[in-house]
């Protein structure tokens, strides 16, 4: 697995996604697109980039549980316990948002989907930031997603305003997405 971004790299990404801008980042599995979740501006364009409807939603990423602690409440000790055991770690889950996450972020849905990271890139990066931040793989809808920066590069070019340097973990593909709820498989 890649070793964590340096303070340098850090500062520049984080400074950037204060100003407004979408990021590429290393993940699990794939690079990622990153930006500010508050942001309707930058994720708008986040999703212009990738050519993907709002009404799809995204993912939230963060460092710890604590970063997601808002959407935890009302859940039951038996679904908290099923987070923390699979997290920090490459398993995606969707809770209900309650009206906290902003509808540019959870699309049409009840629901928005969070994971913890184990990646010490993204780990560092939301720690930095302080909070969770969006997270959607980086590809144009309908092309294969990044493995490589230089794909990314290739996709995107100029348009992404930072690229944290890193390389993706050991996972085989995306993470698994499940209902926190019904305990349904999403995507596998």
């Amino acid at each position: 697995m890649s070793l964590p971004p340096s303070a340098h790299h850090l500062q520049t990404a984080v400074s950037t996604l204060r100003e407004g801008g979408v990021i590429a980042c290393p993940t699990e599995a794939v690079w990622g697109l990153s930006c500010d979740p508050d942001n309707e501006d930058a994720v708008t364009r986040l999703l212009a980039l990738k050519g993907r409807p709002v009404a799809k939603g995204l993912i939230l990423v963060a460092a710890d549980q604590e970063q997601i602690d808002f959407l935890l409440s009302g859940l039951s000790d038996v679904q908290r316990q099923m987070l923390s055991d699979s997290w920090p770690g490459p398993a995606t889950w969707l809770l209900p948002h309650r009206g906290l996450v902003p509808a540019w972020v959870t699309g049409s849905h009840s629901t928005v989907a969070v994971r913890v990271s184990s990646h010490p890139a993204v780990s560092k990066l939301c720690a930095a930031w302080g909070g969770p931040l969006v997270s959607t793989s980086a590809n144009p809808a309908g092309a294969s997603p990044a493995k490589e920066a230089y794909q990314v590069r290739h996709y995107f070019g100029d348009e992404l305003d930072y690229l944290l340097p890193g390389r993706v973990g050991a996972a085989q593909r995306p993470t698994v997405i499940r209902d926190l709820l019904s305990g349904q498989i999403i995507r596998d």
